[in-house]
């Protein structure tokens, strides 16, 4: 078993490589963009945090001033029981990014930003013929519920549907698709799928997406290879393979990087059982501000950070350096 998997890690390693080099030297430079950060919030990380999720929300929008959410929608959260929705908190956050002129993504659907990514309520159905009905049922009520709020300027749907991470039942393109058709049936906002930027050529996020989002990470642990380091992409491999996907699909409005690491990759969650110089090993200052540094040159225009929480989180521990950088990014853009 261990034998299979070293395999296909040095399969992919090969490919990989070999997109690189094709990259490289068969598609032209791009010029970059200035890039226009935001930031993921998720109430789920802020609690597993031991956070008050309501407070820091209020200190990302007064303190930070971020102008660009990513807000996920728990499905487990808002939909409880089968016949009954809770969307109190989730109005309160719209409401308050609302009063503030900040623009939000909606992520709608089973698989959700965060560990373990597909939050399915208790009461579902295991029969995932029933459980698809029972998903589009519940994407229909949000976008109905939310479809009129103008702070929303576009539905995600789904996180990563197609790349196989998490604990989920299936990874469904033709199920993906209904879900996408029946959100442009009901509203005409852009509609965001969501792929890996390092293991995915995007090609089959990238044929369905009016905007594609992708993830960006520098460093992760792997069970078996322990921490690796995409510290040597060049830059030049996201302005290059996002060049080669608006040739593929001329009809794709825009790319956009709606995960950048900002946070510590650990070998168990929460990250906060871990000692900070645990958590540094992945993620110390020095490399968060190289992280952004290193988002502006790839230039999208677009760029969510990930790990708003974890930052706080570090402020109240004795560590206000990754807040105090996070504001300075904010304030450049005012």
């Amino acid at each position: 078993m261990i034998k299979n998997k070293i395999f296909l890690i040095l399969t992919f390693i090969i490919i990989f490589i070999g997109v690189i080099l094709l990259l490289w030297f068969c598609v032209p430079k791009q010029v970059p963009q200035k890039t226009v950060f935001g930031v993921t919030f998720s109430k789920r990380q802020a609690e597993d945090l031991n956070l008050d999720w309501k407070k820091i929300y209020i200190e990302i929008l007064d303190d930070l001033k971020v102008k660009h959410l990513r807000i996920p929608v728990y499905w487990d959260e808002i939909q409880p029981k089968e016949n009954q929705y809770n969307f109190k908190d989730l109005d309160w956050q719209i409401n308050e990014a609302k009063k503030r002129n900040v623009d939000i993504i909606l992520v709608i659907g089973r698989k959700q930003p965060r560990w373990p990514e597909c939050f399915i309520p208790n009461w579902a159905s295991s029969d995932l013929k029933i459980q698809r009905q029972q998903i589009l049922n519940m994407l229909e009520k949000v976008i109905r519920r939310y479809k009129y709020e103008e702070s929303i300027w576009a539905w995600q749907i789904e996180n990563e549907p197609l790349f196989h991470c998490g604990i989920c039942p299936e990874y469904n393109k033709k199920f993906l698709d209904k879900e996408i058709s029946l959100a442009k049936s009901l509203d005409t906002r852009p509609i965001i799928i969501t792929d890996s930027g390092e293991f995915s050529l995007w090609i089959n996020a990238g044929k369905r997406a009016d905007i594609l989002g992708t993830s960006l990470y520098r460093i992760v642990r792997n069970k078996i290879l322990g921490y690796i380091s995409y510290e040597f992409i060049p830059v030049s491999f996201y302005q290059k393979k996002a060049y080669l996907i608006k040739k593929i699909f001329p009809n794709l409005k825009d790319i956009i990087i709606i995960e950048l690491q900002a946070e510590p990759w650990v070998k168990k969650l929460p990250i906060n059982i871990w000692p900070i110089e645990e958590q540094f090993k992945t993620m110390d200052f020095e490399r968060f501000r190289h992280t952004i540094e290193y988002a502006k040159k790839v230039g999208y225009s677009k760029t969510y950070l990930w790990g708003v929480e974890w930052w706080v989180y570090l402020k109240q521990n004795n560590h206000p350096e990754f807040w105090e950088k996070a504001k300075e990014v904010f304030r450049d853009e005012r």
